[in-house]
């Protein structure tokens, strides 16, 4: 019997869980000697010297493949992952990344990078779940539907330029379409968000897979609830993180293969949390620069260390672990390597906020990160003063020739 997705439940279910890993000691992780950190530095700008080079030279022949073996080296030697761990990263999520772009590029050829990287981390998610469950990992119309429509969506809802009352229509139509009303599109965004919703409905049809759409009606109600979060109190901060994220996750693994269990239904909506309580942290800034209330945006407004809540945060991260291991399919690697993305990206939104925790907190976190968090600091200073020269990289490598499996002509 498979799970209908019932948002509130969930999302009640994990606020507690949330709140019962508050107050514990940091858990258990590795630990990096200042010896360590400088040899991983030291393949970190190998890798980047590497980058930059083929930067110069773009247009030559075998300029991916080159990137791809540098990454896979720079992986083995500074993160110290496995042969499996990197063959899934070169193998698989890179050429899902890519031709994800590909496919966006042809879809809307004025979509920005930053929104189609956007739409790639979300995709990368759902091939995340795809050993999970027991399928195949490859990019499918439903995902690629669903990763797209968040540049056309979430990032319209967000847009301060744009009025309550547009946004409402917009919202409306949008929840009216996902429902299965065939709407005629009014313009141009809704024609390429109705040809999106029919790429996820060319593989599940409606009658046979309720699950699906109720799923993406469900993130879709988190995302009108969060429209204008201002000053909200923490209970209020913390329901609207738990059903944005965990609904998003939710219809992730939903689309990965039509239905879930109970199970697996909790799994993805906590890894939803999980992703969105991360992406607030790392986030922090531009929150507290827009006034958008946060779990992590409102303590730092209140002069409070952080501390606190980043450890519970990696106590909720290895809580999320513990409920992944108890899913049948996926090897102990690939699951070894989640856990590592999840605390690398809480370590390194650390480094990023450092003014927000104490110094004795930020000694203790710079321990478990691979390289010092000035280094850390001082790279991301300098790719964001190269982001010309990275999107012209980006752009020769989605231009490459490859051979898509669906179409994507909007009609």
């Amino acid at each position: 019997m498979r799970e209908r997705p019932h948002a509130d439940d969930w999302a009640s279910q994990t606020a507690d869980l949330w709140r019962d890993c508050a107050g514990r000691s940091v858990p258990n992780a590795r630990t990096y000697s200042p010896t360590e950190q400088r040899e991983n530095e030291e393949a970190y700008d190998e890798a980047l010297q590497t980058v930059e080079a083929d930067i110069e030279r773009a247009d030559e022949p075998g300029t991916r493949d080159r990137l791809i073996a540098s990454f896979a080296r720079f992986s083995a030697k500074a993160l110290g992952l496995d042969q499996e761990s990197i063959d899934l990263l070169t193998s698989q999520f890179l050429p899902a990344g890519t031709q994800l772009a590909q496919w966006a590029r042809r879809f809307d050829a004025d979509l920005s990078m930053a929104s189609i990287i956007q739409a790639t981390r979300n995709a990368w998610t759902a091939c995340g779940l795809q050993p999970l469950l027991g399928v195949p990992m490859k990019l499918t119309p439903s995902i690629l539907g669903y990763s797209l429509l968040y540049p056309y969506t979430d990032n319209y809802l967000d847009d301060e330029s744009i009025s309550a009352e547009a946004k409402l229509w917009f919202s409306r139509r949008f929840r009216d379409r996902l429902a299965g009303q065939p709407l005629p599109p009014e313009n141009d965004r809704e024609r390429a968000v109705w040809a999106l919703i029919a790429l996820v409905e060319s593989q599940y049809a409606r009658e046979f897979y309720p699950q699906v759409f109720d799923c993406l009606l469900a993130i879709h109600g988190a995302q009108e609830q969060s429209i204008g979060q201002g000053s909200l109190g923490e209970a209020d901060c913390l329901r609207i993180s738990c059903r944005k994220g965990g609904t998003s996750v939710l219809a992730d693994a939903c689309l990965v293969r039509g239905s879930l269990d109970a199970m697996e239904s909790r799994f993805a909506f906590e890894w939803g949390v999980l992703l969105q309580l991360g992406d607030d942290l790392q986030d922090l800034h531009d929150d507290m620069r827009r006034g958008s209330a946060t779990l992590f945006s409102r303590a730092a407004a209140s002069c409070k260390p952080l501390d606190g809540l980043t450890v519970q945060l990696l106590n909720f991260s290895a809580r999320v672990g513990e409920r992944m291991d108890e899913l049948p399919h996926g090897s102990a690697s690939f699951k070894e390597l989640l856990k590592m993305s999840w605390r690398s990206l809480i370590i390194r939104a650390v480094a990023d906020s450092h003014e927000f925790f104490s110094p004795w907190f930020l000694r203790e976190a710079e321990q478990c990160s691979p390289f010092r968090f000035e280094f850390l600091r001082a790279r991301s200073k300098r790719l964001a003063n190269q982001e010309g020269l990275y999107a012209g990289l980006f752009n020769k490598f989605i231009e490459a020739p490859d051979h898509p499996q669906y179409s994507l002509e909007v009609t």
